[in-house]
């Protein structure tokens, strides 16, 4: 049973929330929601997956394109890898985007195109792990699941004064929040505190004035609010380094190169490039390459520095890795990140597209 203290923090941020909510074009405000309007389930996982190591700003405009070029889990199992992975480009973690195309082509498979409705037939599906199948659970189906995030794990260990370090105080701030998980709208409820502390109880400076639980909480009590949640140090970043060689031939071409399905990156387009381990690597063609520069990229785990070479080769040259795609069909929007910095510093040299 819950008691009463976690029934008042939960209808108090319910209020909160019918007030405050954040408009996203994924989400159902409470007013529709009450009266009978129901979350896409298709949609809100688009969005979980999207918004996963990445914020609503960014997401936002992805999103939409999405919704708009495969308005179904039908449509986006239907479409080729290539064009996912293509709109997919700087949005980062490409496993996501592979994990997409094979969540979605199960769901077509084994679940006659319906999402599952609970949590735990939720994490059956590629690519959905205890969060984003509580997210789904929650906000498609009001099932009464516990959504815990980055914001979330804030807010937790601030109401409950939680001063273990992440993320060995995560077990505590997960049990803490299932505590105050209501029955009775827990979609509402689940998107609430996310948006409690996205834009109240944030990282630096929380609006503590402005707080649906400013009066519960323990760590504004005593005042080290902006002290929580406290952090275990990280290690250091290692930095690794690489080659990539961007080639243009004599009609305009540009030499690319699909990096393997697995791996960082993975199914994207790019150029070809060495291991990242500095050892560097035989070219992939015999030409005149010229240094344009260096590029630097950040991973979860370690920083990358390229050096850009770049050469201009006879059209008709036939490359011992990659394939030419005429100027007129290649977009440098279709590259991630990384890529789009190499090409960049590349096109001072060779033009761009």
């Amino acid at each position: 049973m819950r008691d009463s203290t976690a029934t008042d923090l939960s209808a108090l941020l319910l209020d909160w929330y019918d007030s405050h909510h954040r408009t996203m074009p994924w989400r159902i405000p409470p007013a529709a929601r009450r009266s009978g309007t129901k979350p896409d389930p298709y949609r809100i996982w688009l969005s979980e997956v999207m918004l996963q190591q990445t914020t609503v700003a960014a997401v936002r405009d992805y999103f939409t394109r999405f919704t708009a070029k495969w308005p179904s889990v039908a449509d986006l199992a239907a479409a080729p890898d290539t064009d996912v992975m293509a709109e997919w480009a700087g949005l980062g973690y490409y496993a996501r985007a592979r994990n997409l195309l094979a969540c979605a082509r199960a769901v077509m498979r084994d679940h006659g195109g319906i999402f599952p409705a609970t949590y735990q037939s939720l994490l059956t599906l590629p690519g959905i792990g205890p969060y984003t199948a509580a997210a789904i659970a929650a906000i498609a189906h009001d099932e009464p699941a516990t959504v815990v995030d980055g914001n979330v794990e804030r807010v937790i260990s601030r109401l409950r004064l939680v001063t273990t370090p992440l993320p060995a105080a995560k077990p505590e701030l997960t049990r803490l929040a299932a505590e105050l998980t209501p029955q009775e709208r827990a979609g509402d409820y689940a998107q609430a505190i996310m948006d409690l502390g996205a834009t109240i109880c944030t990282p630096r400076n929380p609006a503590c004035g402005l707080c649906p639980w400013r009066g519960p909480c323990a760590a504004q009590a005593a005042g080290v609010q902006a002290d929580l949640p406290a952090k275990s140090p990280k290690a250091a970043k290692p930095t690794r380094t690489g080659t990539v060689w961007i080639a243009r031939d004599l009609n305009g071409a540009w030499l690319t190169e699909r990096r393997p399905e697995r791996g960082l990156l993975g199914g994207t387009l790019g150029f070809p490039g060495s291991d990242w381990d500095g050892a560097g690597g035989p070219a992939p063609a015999t030409a005149d390459w010229r240094m344009a520069g260096q590029v630097r990229h950040t991973f979860t785990h370690f920083h990358l520095i390229l050096s850009v070479e770049t050469a201009r080769l006879p059209a008709g040259t036939n490359p011992a890795r990659g394939e030419w795609i005429p100027a007129a069909s290649f977009r440098p929007a279709d590259l991630p990140t990384l890529m789009r910095k190499a090409y960049t510093a590349a096109s001072v040299f060779l033009g761009g597209a």
